[in-house]
């Protein structure tokens, strides 16, 4: 929610109270219903409106959708810099996100879960991620490239005296990493080697992958704690 300036008019005031009012109504809404049945109509309902007068406030769906995106991107990235700017690694950069993800279970579904069908972001809240990637690939520039299982390794497909398949030349990581380094667009201009390429997707994939199955519930019932899930997941993710 943008802050008041101390410049602002009444009426300037006012508007911005009811624009919160309405962003704290659609979010009770996604609670309840998902954001597929998000509907200004029920939300003026519930905030003693008509459709026409809160219409005037959010001029479609979409555009309260976008302003929920972007306020859940800028609330992650801003968590996320925070932590970097202390030094957090990327384990530290991993729990930061679940601690986000489990606080804010409704924010975190909406930018990471199900698309809403119809709804197509504008560019300003692709930047706003970035800046989440960019703090990942900083955290991942500051690992070594030679850990013990890197395609380069002793006993690995690609390193010297190895066995390597007919026909190939290089391992399958390789390979990708070369692939994300031809295809580095989603990197934005930072230098990362696409080691640190490899290294921050991975990353990212796998622990969404592990928030978002936790956050459906789709590991309620299978007897174990997501954490210790979780703490695996980075462990494995240090080793490459």
């Amino acid at each position: 929610m943008a802050k008041a300036t101390g410049t602002e008019s009444p009426r300037e005031r006012y508007r911005s109270q009811v624009r919160a009012e309405i962003k704290e109504r659609a979010w009770e809404q996604i609670a309840d219903a998902g954001s597929s049945a998000l509907s200004l109509n029920a939300i003026a309902k519930r905030m003693g409106m008509s459709g026409p007068a809160l219409y005037r406030y959010y001029g479609s769906r979409d555009e309260l959708i976008t302003e929920l995106i972007r306020d859940a991107y800028r609330g992650l990235a801003d968590t996320v810099d925070a932590a970097a700017r202390e030094g957090a690694g990327l384990p530290e950069l991993g729990h930061t996100l679940r601690r986000w993800a489990l606080d804010d279970p409704h924010r975190y579904l909406l930018i990471f879960g199900t698309p809403v069908p119809g709804y197509h972001a504008p560019d300003d809240v692709t930047t706003i991620s970035s800046e989440i990637m960019s703090a990942l690939l900083d955290a991942s520039a500051k690992l070594p490239d030679d850990a013990p299982d890197s395609p380069s390794s002793p006993g690995s497909p690609s390193s010297p005296g190895s066995p390597v398949s007919p026909g190939s030349s290089s391992s399958p990581e390789a390979d990708f990493e070369q692939h994300i380094d031809a295809h580095r667009q989603w990197a934005g201009d930072h230098p990362a080697t696409p080691v640190e390429l490899h290294r921050a997707l991975s990353f990212w994939t796998r622990v969404h992958g592990v928030l978002s199955l936790e956050l459906a519930g789709h590991f309620t019932g299978m007897g174990f704690d997501p954490a210790t899930l979780f703490e695996a997941e980075l462990a494995a993710l240090l080793r490459r």
